[in-house]
């Protein structure tokens, strides 16, 4: 039992009460419609239909039934489709939670993180106009330099090299100086 609580522990310090808001505030935002302040972020998210409906609000038609009713199986399958829809939609697998860590809540943060992958991946939807999840992923920014540009930058000595106009780090000392002690 000692070993289940500190592992529980352990992954409910992984969890960051912000960045849940903030998912859950952009899952708001998509759907368009409000949470009670009484729902719990676990809670909203453990049946899939939340997360299906968030996905077809982004790519519509890419979850084609959404179970709202039945066993935990037919639940456990709007999470799988759920899965399928956003690696398709461009996530990629190692974002993708597992479908027990969200069902069981054994991991909740890796579900956050998922969401988080999801709300990056739909800047790169020009189709999708917003609202976004997290910063903006980096865009390839190639440059091109002439073969003059590059053989003048091979001349110039870099900050690095030891030469900045006189200057060294002679005398400078980082904490207390190093004292070995022989023959103790």
């Amino acid at each position: 039992m000692a070993l289940e609580r500190d592992i529980r522990n352990k992954l409910a310090g992984k969890r960051n009460p912000v960045e849940e808001q903030e998912a859950k505030e952009w899952i708001e935002s998509i759907l368009g419609e409000k949470f009670p302040t009484t729902a719990v972020y676990d809670d909203i998210l453990q049946d899939g239909v939340v997360l299906c409906k968030t996905m077809n609000k982004l790519k519509p038609g890419s979850i084609a039934k959404i179970n709202e009713a039945g066993g935990q199986f037919k639940m456990m399958e709007n999470i799988n489709n759920f899965q399928k829809a956003i690696q398709e939609y461009g996530v990629p697998k190692i974002d993708v939670f597992q479908t027990c860590d969200l069902w069981e809540k054994k991991d909740i943060s890796t579900v956050t993180t998922c969401l988080y992958a999801l709300g990056r991946t739909s800047y790169k939807h020009p189709e999708w106009e917003g609202p976004w999840l997290g910063p903006r992923p980096a865009e390839e920014n190639i440059r091109e330099f002439s073969d003059e540009t590059i053989q003048a930058g091979k001349s110039v000595i870099g900050l690095q090299a030891g030469q900045n106009k006189g200057a060294s780090q002679a005398g400078t000392n980082a904490g207390a100086a190093r004292r070995i002690i022989l023959g103790k």
